[in-house]
């Protein structure tokens, strides 16, 4: 009975301690959970990286190859031998090229030992015609003589005639005369044949001469058929000798002692030359979605796994433009200039890379999963109130008045200005007059669109005032500051300008009744873990990150069974 009795006890205590947890959540001792994780508005900075990957390889890679077909007889050059530039890196049997340059050589002698007796015929052919010439200068002397010979035995035949019709001379003397006219005028006939002789002579060899000139023309060009070949066998000669054409380190060798090369279509490769590995470069591959934010010139931090924990730097040098399609992405090459002065980067290294596509300094910045969190019990129908903070629109702000919940961005409305001001205060070192006068500033600008901007009634109206307007503020906001602080000024306005057209967010903070509000604000650079805020918030709030799926301690009801 007493161990039954004892059993009892310990059963009601157990029961009782069950209720109470039960009923009595809060009596476990333990405190629940805090609804909400929250995380501090901060300033830091800010980089946004792409990450890919590629190949590391060299500037220029030469192919050193062989124009003949032949056996390699010597290999002169191995894996990472340094070669400098028309160094002979290997040779191929040449006893037949030889062979083949003596018999050209030989065919040169013979064809220019034919065009030396071209030559000296023509010179014979040239002393012919000389010699005809003489003669034939000879024969028109000859010619007038016997004309001036004929002329004087007609005047004295003529004489003679007159003289024998007076019976004042003989007969005899009579037919002297007529004999010797005969004979002067035979011997003129001749004459002038001789020389017709001479001219056709000269004729004659001035043709010889012409074909004479022609066979030399004929005997030259097959000289310099002759020498053609003899200069082509000297290059084939030549090419028995595989020279590297640049300086540089042999990086792969395809060709071993003994091994027969065939060039029939294409040159086969024998080496593969660096022209510099102190330079490199990394082809990566970027996506089409990233591409737009690469460009030439920004950082590029590296890994190989070759050395795991080093960091290695370089720079884009350029985007191609020239796209890949791989598995249904779109890819860009981008190539990347990196040194390598210790020669730890070897070609073929697969790069892990991380492009600096923006760096902001001293920014304020929440962590991303703020501007992923939303209440759990937030419908669309249901909008988060927004809270009241610096940067954000003011509540009952009107429609297109400065204040207004516009799209940020917009020219002509307020929210460019206070991101401006509030640029200016955390960035300048303001004195307190200048505050009071940038905010007197801000206060006049709002006061004259309190009603409205000016031409309601047109539309280009008020773009053109509210335009005005904030031209002025500009200008009242550059006399404020000092000759100094302007240029940080003219820096500020460049970077909204830059971001004028960024997106704009949504994060939440803790209310005073403890319930979370919406602000929203403008949003720039990310880094993977927190985004840049533009606008919008202070650096000295706190933001909801988590939480909220359970229901506050004080808020629950005791659950009675009955």
């Amino acid at each position: 009975m007493t161990m039954r009795r004892s059993l009892s006890i310990v059963v009601l205590i157990a029961v009782a301690a069950a209720a109470g947890f039960y009923f009595f959540p809060d009596w476990s001792g333990s405190r629940a959970d805090p609804a909400y994780r929250t995380a501090k508005v901060d300033r830091g900075e800010i980089i946004a990286t792409v990450s890919a990957s590629g190949t590391i390889n060299p500037i220029t890679t030469v192919i050193v190859g062989s124009q003949l077909s032949g056996q390699v007889v010597e290999v002169l050059a191995d894996y990472n031998s340094q070669v400098a530039s028309g160094q002979v890196v290997a040779r191929l049997n040449s006893d037949q090229i030889r062979a083949k340059l003596d018999a050209a050589r030989a065919d040169l002698a013979q064809m220019r030992a034919t065009r030396l007796v071209q030559e000296s015929q023509i010179d014979r052919v040239r002393a012919d015609t000389q010699k005809a010439s003489a003669a034939e200068a000879d024969m028109e002397a000859q010619v007038m003589r016997n004309e001036a010979l004929l002329t004087d035995a007609e005047r004295t035949a003529k004489r003679q005639s007159e003289l024998k019709a007076k019976g004042f001379v003989a007969e005899s003397a009579f037919d002297t005369a007529q004999s010797q006219r005969d004979a002067q005028r035979a011997a003129l006939s001749s004459a002038r044949a001789q020389l017709l002789s001479a001219k056709a002579q000269i004729v004659g060899l001035g043709a010889d001469q012409k074909v004479a000139e022609a066979n030399l023309v004929a005997v030259t060009a097959q000289v310099a058929q002759r020498e053609a070949a003899v200069r082509q066998i000297e290059v084939d000669l030549r090419n028995t000798e595989i020279r590297s054409p640049v300086q540089g380190v042999v990086v792969q060798r395809n060709v071993e002692l003994g091994a027969t090369v065939a060039a029939t279509m294409t040159a086969p490769t024998l080496f593969l030359i660096a022209d510099d590995l102190h330079r490199m470069e990394i082809a990566a591959n970027i996506d089409e979605t990233d591409v737009g934010r690469i460009k030439t010139g920004q950082r590029v931090a590296f890994t190989v796994n070759a050395y795991p924990g080093r960091n290695f730097e370089g720079t884009v040098k350029q985007v191609r433009l020239g796209s890949q399609t791989v598995q249904n992405v779109v890819i860009y090459t981008t190539i990347i200039s990196v040194a390598n002065p210790r020669l730890e980067l070897m070609p073929g290294m697969t790069a892990n890379l991380r492009v600096e596509t923006d760096r902001r300094e001293n920014v304020v910045r929440v962590p991303n999963a703020a501007l992923r969190w939303r209440p759990p019990s937030l419908t669309p129908e249901q909008p988060a109130t927004p809270a009241a903070m610096p940067g954000a629109p003011e509540p009952g702000a009107r429609q297109g008045a400065p204040g207004a919940n516009r799209p940020a961005g917009r020219n002509g409305g307020g929210g460019n200005i206070r991101e401006l001001v509030e640029a200016l205060k955390t960035e300048l070192t303001l004195t307190a007059a200048q505050q009071k006068e940038i905010d007197a500033a801000l206060a006049d600008m709002r006061k004259l669109f309190a009603g409205g901007p000016a031409g309601d009634g047109d539309p280009a109206a008020r773009r053109e005032a509210a335009r005005t307007a904030r031209q002025e503020l500009d200008d009242r906001i550059a006399n404020i500051l000092t000759p100094e602080q302007r240029p940080k000024l003219d820096e500020i306005r460049k970077r909204l300008s830059e971001t004028n057209a960024g997106q704009t967010g949504r994060v939440f903070v803790l209310g005073g009744d403890g319930k979370p509000q919406g602000v929203t604000v403008r949003i720039g650079a990310s880094d993977g873990g927190t985004t840049e805020i533009i606008s919008g918030l202070a650096d000295d709030g706190q933001v909801i990150v988590g939480g909220g799926s359970r229901i506050d301690a004080a808020a629950r009801a005791p659950r009675f069974g009955f």
